[in-house]
């Protein structure tokens, strides 16, 4: 078990704020959570759930990205593939992928994965969507599955983190000599 809560936000890029918003929360129904900035630069926070956010900066001459199926190989600089958003229930997945529908946005099938129901659609900026039901019990987290039938060298090592690689600093920072530094949003914070 590791000593991390879950991802706070996902930071994307947008050139067309006002589609996004109405993408993310509109059609999806996300509260809109947080929104900073000034005319040449913006950012706002979508809740996807109670600990998590995906957030969009605005930026001039920013393009959607090529739409490119999730999970599907690609050569060249790429270091991103998909986001993948769980649902309560089977129902809510099956509300979404008609809501998707019926605003003429495409949307895959449902796909049974085994463990998992996924449907895949993009947002106005390309990204790959992916939404999930959890429809076993045990999740991957859980089970902790591996099928590789030809892993990597370290991956060999195990499932477990190797700490002793990377051990902690033996002579920790006092809480009193900590430093931090001012943010772009701590004046919005007020």
């Amino acid at each position: 078990m590791s000593n991390y809560k879950g991802i706070h936000h996902l930071a994307m890029v947008t050139g067309d704020l006002d589609k996004t918003v109405r993408f993310w929360r509109d059609l999806l129904r996300m509260k809109m959570i947080g929104t900073f900035g000034k005319a040449e630069y913006k950012q706002y926070f979508f809740e996807i759930s109670l600990n998590s956010a995906i957030s969009f900066f605005q930026w001039p001459d920013v393009k959607p990205i090529h739409e490119k199926d999730a999970g599907r190989m690609q050569s060249g600089q790429i270091v991103f593939d998909h986001v993948s958003i769980e649902v309560e229930s089977e129902d809510e997945l099956w509300k979404i992928k008609e809501r998707l529908e019926y605003a003429n946005e495409w949307v895959s099938e449902v796909i049974d994965h085994g463990i998992i129901l996924s449907i895949y659609t993009f947002d106005p900026n390309g990204i790959s969507l992916e939404f999930t039901y959890q429809k076993e019990k045990e999740s991957l987290q859980e089970k902790q599955q591996l099928f590789d039938s030809n892993p990597s060298n370290i991956s060999k090592e195990g499932i477990d983190p190797q700490g002793k690689l990377y051990p902690d600093n033996p002579n920790p920072t006092d809480r009193e000599k900590r430093k931090t530094y001012k943010g772009l949003i701590k004046d919005y914070m007020k």
